[in-house]
This record gives structure tokens, C-alpha cells and sequence, in this order.
């Protein structure tokens, strides 16, 4: 399925919430405004001190942060309960789409779909879909809004020391560009092998009887282990690279913050850049950490939940094979016509 064809599917899931999404938007935008503002105070504050400064003075500063912090850590927590419960909206209305389609279906067609399968999709495929819906939008957006806020103040305290710390942040959008693929064909083959697996056990379930009666129970028990197999060895693989995509978008935040200390200590000893200036740079970078960071694994639940709106598409799209027609005849209106008689009936 093509990129444009999937986001198009996501907007159409999103739709139904947009004024609730468009409040969490504006929620995380106060935010980041709050969160772009706590640096540049605590700038002031630092560069204000001096030999004679008054502790009223200092503590009233302080009192004022810990206010916007707190207001801050209060939006924030709103924006992801407009969020998140955004996606979990959707989640219920697309549980009870599936369910009304099922129950539209032939009979015989959940032995031909296999059960397993129906089930995978209807269950974790629909989670993985409120995940893409609610934590992937929303960190989605925190990132951009994140980025497009404190690169600016960044750079107007100074600009080679911000493009400095900043310069090993690209190498991190590669190294999730480059794992993003393998994710996602991963995801995609664990979920075929939960199916396979689901479907077996089901079928076992519903025959057990024939199996004991023909000595079958090795060549399932055999049948069972390879499947497992298969999806551990899938599981593993997805896990194998997740844990070295998240350790190593660490490592590169590190670094930028290693490269900021280094020269920011040296302008710091000429004059060139002043102490509020220097820890303001330092909270920054901390700011853009944590987003860059999970975005390794907002890209996988991105990608995992590509992969399963795709197969609850699939789902939906299957036509049943018993349809109502579109303009089905009117009945009669006209009175039946007859007598009921009853001949030959004796008592005994």
C-alpha cells in the first residue's frame, strides 16, 4: 500500500476526533512554549546574579519557575489525555466496525479466512492501530513543535555553539530511516506467524476428538513447536532491532551534549559566552534529547501500526458473500387468498 494511500487512511480514522486532536495540539503547543520559555528564564536569573544579589529577589525567581513548571507538567499531562483518548475512541469504533462486518460474512468464511487470522486482526492489530493514533500522533507532533521552538532560541543565544551541539543530530534520522524498513517488514512477519499460530491452535481446539482417535497428537505437538519457532525467531528479530536502535540514538544525544560541554567551556573561559547562556544551551539540548530519542520508537509503532491498519483494511474490505440487494423488491400489500381445512380427524 502506497505512503500517500496509507496517511490518507490515517486521516480518515482521525477525522471523527479532529476538535478533540486539535485541543491536544494546542495543549502541546502551550507547552513547548512553556518549555522553550524555562531556559531563557533560568538565563536571566544566572546572568542577574551578582556579589550583592538580594535572596528575596532569587526566590522569587525560583517560585516563578517551579509555577511554570508545574503549569507546564499540567498541560502536558491534559494534551495526552485529549490525545490518547483520541486514539482510544477510535479503537472502540473500529472494533464494532469489524464486528458489524463480521457478522455480514458467510458462514463458511472464517474456516476458509482461517480463525487465527481474524483474530490477530481484530485484536492486536486494532491496539496497534490506537497506538499509531494516539502515542505516535502525539509524539509526532511534540517532536516537530519541540524542534521548531528551541532551534530558534538555540541559535539566538549563539549559533555555532548550537549548530555544533546539534550537528550529529541528522546521523540520528538516518539511523532511523535506515532501521524504519526492516522494522516494519519485521512487524509485519511477526504478525503473519501470531496468526498461523492462533490459527493452529483453533483448529486443534475444534478437533481434538479426530486427533486422539488417530494418534495424531506428535505430528501436532511437531506442527505446534515449528510455529513457535517461527514466531519466536520473529519476535527476537524485532527485538534484536529495536534494542540496538534505541542505545544507539542514545549514544548520538550523548555526544551532542558531550561536543556542547567541550566548547561551551572554552567560549565560557573567554568571555565570549556567559554562564546563564551556557546552562540555557545545556537545557536545551537536554529538551531535544528525549524527543529525538523516542523517535526510534515512535518510527516503530509509526510502522507497526502501518502494517496493521493495512491488514484491518484488508479485513473491512472483504465483501460478503451474501449481500442484501441495493433496492430489494417491496413485498405484497395485497391479502392472502385461501381457507384452512381440516378433513379425517377422529378422537380416540
Amino acid at each position: 500500500m502506497a505512503a500517500p494511500l496509507k496517511l490518507r487512511l490515517i486521516a480518515r480514522h482521525l477525522r471523527p476526533q479532529r476538535r478533540q486532536l486539535l485541543q491536544g495540539a494546542a495543549a502541546l503547543l502551550v507547552v513547548n512554549l512553556l518549555g522553550t520559555s524555562l531556559p531563557l528564564l533560568v538565563q536571566h536569573t544566572i546572568n542577574s546574579l551578582n556579589p550583592g544579589f538580594s535572596l528575596p529577589q532569587l526566590l522569587q525567581q525560583a517560585l516563578w519557575l517551579a509555577l511554570l513548571a508545574t503549569l507546564m507538567a499540567g498541560m502536558r499531562l491534559w494534551s495526552r489525555v485529549l490525545v490518547f483518548g483520541a486514539g482510544r475512541q477510535v479503537e472502540v469504533l473500529l472494533r464494532q466496525r469489524i464486528f458489524d462486518h463480521l457478522l455480514r460474512q458467510e458462514p463458511g468464511w472464517v474456516q476458509t479466512a482461517g480463525s487465527g487470522e481474524v483474530i490477530s486482526r481484530s485484536t492486536s492489530d486494532v491496539e496497534n492501530v490506537r497506538r499509531l493514533l494516539g502515542f505516535a500522533v502525539l509524539s509526532l507532533t511534540n517532536t516537530a513543535l519541540a524542534y521548531a521552538l528551541t532551534l530558534p532560541a538555540m541559535l539566538a543565544i549563539d549559533p555555532l555553539l548550537s549548530l555544533a551541539a546539534i550537528v550529529l543530530y541528522p546521523l540520528m534520522l538516518l539511523v532511523v530511516g535506515a532501521s524504519g524498513g526492516r522494522m516494519m517488514a519485521q512487524q509485519r512477519q511477526q504478525q503473519k506467524d501470531l496468526a498461523s499460530l492462533s490459527d493452529l491452535i483453533q483448529e486443534d481446539l475444534s478437533g481434538i476428538s479426530a486427533i486422539k482417535i488417530y494418534g495424531q497428537e506428535p505430528t501436532e505437538e511437531n506442527a505446534f513447536a515449528a510455529l513457535s519457532r517461527r514466531y519466536r525467531d520473529a519476535a527476537l528479530g524485532l527485538a534484536r532491532t529495536r534494542s540496538t536502535l534505541f542505545p544507539l540514538l542514545e549514544g548520538i544525544s550523548s555526544l551532542s551534549l558531550l561536543v556542547l560541554l567541550a566548547l561551551g567551556s572554552g567560549q565560557l573561559e573567554r568571555g565570549s559566552l556567559t554562564l546563564g547562556g551556557l546552562i540555557a544551551l545545556i537545557l536545551y539540548v537536554e529538551r531535544l534529547v528525549f524527543p529525538t530519542a523516542l523517535l526510534g520508537f515512535t518510527l516503530s509503532s509509526f510502522q507497526t501500526g502501518q502494517v496493521s491498519l493495512e491488514r484491518v483494511e484488508e479485513l473491512l474490505a472483504r465483501r460478503p458473500g451474501i449481500e442484501d440487494p441495493l433496492q430489494p423488491e417491496p413485498l405484497q400489500t395485497r391479502k392472502p387468498s385461501g381457507a384452512l381445512e381440516a378433513r379425517g380427524l377422529c378422537v380416540r
